[in-house]
């Protein structure tokens, strides 16, 4: 046999062992990379996870749900259209400048090994960061859970014409119409106070309560807005505040840390303040209320990381380009209260009197030990 045919035998041979995957295919495959402000066991982070994943299932990018969960597992996952990577900055749990800094330097270099074809960016620090870093570039980027109008970070010219490669979904919040709900639900709440970390997310929701306040569009008083990252004063300022106040807007408090510095976690900080305070609370979305809080017009997580891989989908498929593409916020979500933290705060006749307004009702305390 001549060498040249001998070798081609060889390469032949050797072809059949490889993986269904071959390099020519692998070429043909997405390069989908997707980047979380925050971490994996953040409740609001397995809201947009679950939305994301429905998402890719649905427009064909995942061929069954066992890749969905390999994909929850690893952070990586290989379907028949994509190669998918999740990155975490974990920005709650470590959310100093110079933290961030160096979880944006580690992530860059990361996705520039990875080559992603399109770039999906989880709420407001994964936007900002990474999101002006890939701005202008051959990159489509698309971002979800930005709080407020996103134009805040210079990723876009407007909302109905982004003009560069990137777009997204943000979060309008219901601020207003939870604080009315509440009220609704319980007619004695006059006067409210807001507590919030001191993270780009913290601060959108309790400046944008001030605001309304301050227009007097609220139908209750707001007392106070407190913004700490010290879990000192957040406690200090509940604790003053229980006995001048009829309710409370909780507002994020996940990068509070004790007067060591060190981070502490949002449900001990939940479990702090419904063991020292007794009046009901509204929060910005229904992963609060699986922590113990009572009531949320839902800013829906879900919905987030859906319609943001219904927007990538837009552009993989449907030839658009972000420039193109107006960013949006999805619709209201749902009226929810927890009966669980009704029946400890004695508010089990004010559900059953207003079921009219209530569109769903849970029962969880995952911070309650």
């Amino acid at each position: 046999m001549k060498p040249n045919h001998f070798l081609l035998v060889i390469i032949c041979l050797l072809s059949s062992f490889l993986p269904f995957h071959t390099y020519a295919a692998e070429k043909n495959l997405i390069n989908i990379a997707i980047v979380s402000s925050y971490h994996p066991e953040y409740t609001w982070s397995q809201a947009t996870n679950d939305g994301v994943l429905t998402g890719l299932l649905e427009f064909g990018y995942l061929d069954n749900k066992d890749q969905a969960k390999q994909y929850t597992k690893t952070n990586s996952v290989t379907s028949s259209k994509v190669r998918l990577k999740k990155y975490w900055m974990d920005t709650k749990r470590k959310s100093s400048r110079s933290e961030i800094s160096i979880a944006l330097s580690l992530l860059i270099e990361q996705l520039e090994t990875f080559k992603p074809d399109i770039v999906l960016l989880g709420d407001d620090n994964a936007a900002n960061y990474v999101g002006n870093h890939y701005l202008d570039s051959d990159i489509p980027v698309v971002f979800w859970g930005v709080n407020g109008v996103p134009l805040k970070y210079g990723l876009l010219d407007s909302l109905e014409n982004p003009g560069h490669n990137i777009t997204g979904v943000y979060q309008a919040g219901y601020h207003k119409e939870s604080v009315r709900y509440l009220k609704t639900l319980i007619p004695g709440i006059k006067r409210i106070a807001v507590l919030s970390d001191d993270s780009p997310t913290g601060r959108s929701h309790a400046k944008r309560l001030q605001r309304f306040a301050n227009e007097n569009a609220l139908p209750v008083e707001v007392v106070d807005v407190v913004i700490t990252n010290s879990f000192t004063k957040f406690k200090k300022s509940a604790l003053e505040l229980n006995d001048k106040v009829d309710a409370f807007y909780i507002s994020t408090h996940n990068t509070l840390k004790d007067d060591n510095g060190a981070h502490v976690n949002y449900l001990q900080v939940i479990n702090w303040y419904m063991k020292n305070t007794n009046k009901p609370e509204v929060t910005p979305s229904k992963h609060m209320l699986a922590e113990g809080l009572l009531a949320t017009v839902d800013d829906s997580g879900f919905n987030q990381g859906y319609e943001a891989v219904n927007v990538a989908h837009s552009i993989l498929s449907g030839g658009k380009k972000p420039a193109q593409i107006s960013a949006y916020a999805p619709k209201q979500g749902p009226f929810i209260v927890n009966q669980w933290r009704a029946k400890q705060l004695g508010l089990e006749q004010n559900i059953k009197d207003n079921k009219n307004i209530i569109d769903e009702i849970v029962y969880d305390h995952k911070a309650w030990k």
